[in-house]
């Protein structure tokens, strides 16, 4: 076993000081896939020939995700402290079920949902979970919402489901994301539920015709989604006059904060989330900007006793239930047996403390700034919107050309294969564009001029 392990530790070395320098993706190494694959072993091979195998697959054909110049999506790498509580967390194999299953990974765990909250200004009175993703973390929010909204009509929908009742009504922005949709399509509302007040083609929420969609309800319950972070532009819904609404209605407000919740750790940006201590519950996801490893979404609840009302299981007389001192997270969140994903978190948090999570914030919002100024002086380029955050929205626009959405689909296909730098296409305000998002702890300046430089040196041959 130990030798097995220290065929990992020694390529580790050499493959994490590459990360500044490699392509984000080499083509050409993805040939290498195919030796994974052929019929099931009837006898197995030696284990150590299997983890050289995958090592030298992996480290050569792996998508380098955790590198410096990967900006597509919204990934942040994994620190340093990350990493090393990751191997432990394999290594230590435990069980978060409950306190009896493991009490060093529910004690982990409590520790570090206190620290979330502490970060984000949030009060002691909170609870949490912590969840494999910012799509389960919406998903076990608005379960919190759908038990809320059960309770107003006199249902206990997690015992009784939601045949008696009528469809839930959501109201959002259109910056409402595609995993709230998802987690309401889960939760057996339909990805449809959401009733979009938008003001213009962006997505803008419309305050006044969301005050006229909820007068039309007449005080029946109702679930409001503020969206703290845009994913084409990072820009925000307003989370106080959101709040006030849904105050003034009955509401239950959930905040979709995946990478945008960040924003309160500096006083720059502290004012885009002001009013989230009025939310009913906020989701996010750790392996955006808090820079730790996948499975490492979180939802907080204003209420903690929601979640054990929605998430709590059914008797079964070898598990602790409900108030029984052996229990633990398990019940209040989607799954049950599951890895002490809370060791990664409570490290990066304990290691570079509310400080250095405030500096790295604020280092990439001055990236930001920095590839925005960078776009505005290329005669080639066009920026698209405002920088609130860490994305900036722009297109290639170079003179003469006429067809831009075109070109900027080309380009962005252009950009993933060629793999020394990664950033896909979206389509804002009906442009296609590109919109790469700084949240790597890694990513300096010199990163940020090499994504510009590369797309620059693109451009000619398609055009």
């Amino acid at each position: 076993m130990t030798d097995l392990l220290g065929r990992v530790h020694a390529a580790a070395g050499p493959y994490l000081e590459s990360l500044a320098t490699r392509p984000v993706q080499d083509g050409d190494a993805l040939d290498l896939l195919a030796s994974l694959g052929g019929p099931l072993p009837a006898a197995g091979e030696d284990p150590a020939r299997v983890i050289d195998r995958l090592l030298a697959v992996g480290t050569a054909a792996a998508t380098t995700s955790s590198g410096p110049r990967f900006f597509h999506f919204v990934t942040g790498g994994v620190t340093p402290a990350a990493l090393a509580a990751d191997w432990t967390a394999a290594l230590l194999d435990q069980n978060a079920f409950s306190r009896i299953s493991s009490p060093f990974a529910h004690e982990v765990e409590t520790v570090a949902l206190g620290w979330l909250r502490e970060l984000f200004g949030l009060p002691a009175t909170w609870g949490g979970a912590l969840v494999a993703s910012a799509t389960f973390a919406n998903f076990t929010a608005l379960g919190c919402a759908t038990h809320w909204w059960g309770f107003q009509h006199g249902v206990d929908t997690a015992a009784d489901g939601l045949a008696e009742l009528p469809r839930i009504p959501v109201l959002s922005s259109g910056y409402v994301h595609a995993s709230a949709r998802k987690a309401l399509q889960m939760l057996g509302h339909g990805r449809n539920a959401v009733t979009v007040c938008a003001r213009d083609d962006v997505g803008r929420v419309d305050l006044p015709l969301m005050r006229r969609h909820l007068e039309s309800l007449r005080g029946a319950p109702a679930v409001v989604i503020a969206n703290a972070g845009e994913v084409n532009t990072g820009d925000f819904d307003p989370v106080a006059e959101l709040a006030a609404l849904a105050e003034e209605f009955g509401c239950w407000l959930h905040v979709d904060g995946a990478f945008g919740l960040f924003a309160a750790l500096s006083p720059r940006t502290a004012g885009l989330v002001a009013g989230i201590e009025r939310a009913d519950s906020i989701a996010a996801d750790g392996h955006k900007w808090l820079n730790v490893p996948y499975e490492s979404g979180f939802a907080l609840i204003k209420d903690p006793a929601r979640l054990t009302a929605a998430f709590g299981m059914p008797g079964a007389a070898y598990l602790p239930g409900a108030g029984d001192p052996a229990a633990g997270y398990a019940l209040s969140g989607p799954e049950s047996s599951r890895r002490a994903r809370s060791l990664p978190i409570w490290a990066t948090l304990a290691a570079y403390g509310k400080e250095g999570h405030r500096a790295m914030v604020e280092k990439h919002l001055d990236l930001a700034q920095h590839l925005a100024r960078r776009v505005d002086a290329a005669p080639d380029l066009q920026r698209l919107a405002e920088v609130p955050l860490c994305i900036v929205c722009f297109r290639a626009a170079p003179p003469g050309v006429t067809d831009l959405d075109d070109l900027n689909r080309r380009l962005g296909a252009a950009l993933l294969a060629d793999g020394r730098v990664y950033a896909g296409t979206t389509v804002y305000n009906g442009q296609v564009a590109l919109r790469p998002a700084i949240v790597n702890w890694r990513t300096t300046e010199s990163d940020v001029d090499f994504f510009v430089d590369v797309i620059r040196e693109l451009l000619p041959g398609l055009t």
